[in-house]
């Protein structure tokens, strides 16, 4: 799972938003570093602050997605914007080595492998992870990654 945000004390809600999650979703077992991100996409805007984190979780994919919807919410969460500022986003990259597309979710999340903020926190948890769609490594898809985003630790 990816969490960021760019918008309040960035560090503070995400610290929140884990919290959450482990409360009801199920316990961290794995933190990346913090890392400071260039803003991906059409909207000018501050830099993202992101961290990856690995959780166990009994929880359906889809209801697992519901709920963290619901922790980004709680923390202030407006989708008013695409792709713009924002106090949270959660996303869920990977669920095991299951596919699911429906409603509220997409796992393994669809552009993984084009954004350098999210491989590089990954990285630090998951490195030989092999990607059920593009069957090779976190590491590789890191390699091959083509996005010029700059990504630093903070």
């Amino acid at each position: 799972m990816l969490l960021g945000g760019n918008q309040g004390n960035v560090k503070a809600t995400i610290a929140k938003a884990m919290a959450m999650i482990e409360s009801q979703l199920g316990p961290l077992s794995k933190t990346s570093k913090w890392y400071s991100t260039q803003a991906w996409g059409p909207v000018q805007q501050p830099d993202f602050i992101n961290i990856a984190v690995a959780i166990h979780t009994s929880l359906p994919a889809s209801l697992a997605m519901l709920k963290l919807l619901e922790i980004e919410r709680h923390l202030g969460r407006k989708r008013d914007v695409p792709y713009g500022p924002r106090t949270i986003d959660i996303d869920m990259l990977y669920y095991g080595q299951k596919k699911c597309h429906c409603k509220v979710l997409t796992v393994p999340h669809p552009h993984i492998s084009k954004r350098r903020f999210v491989l590089q926190p990954c990285l630090d948890i998951i490195p030989n992870w092999t990607d059920p769609i593009h069957k090779v490594s976190i590491k590789t898809l890191f390699k091959q990654c083509q996005d010029p985003l700059t990504v630093k630790a903070c």
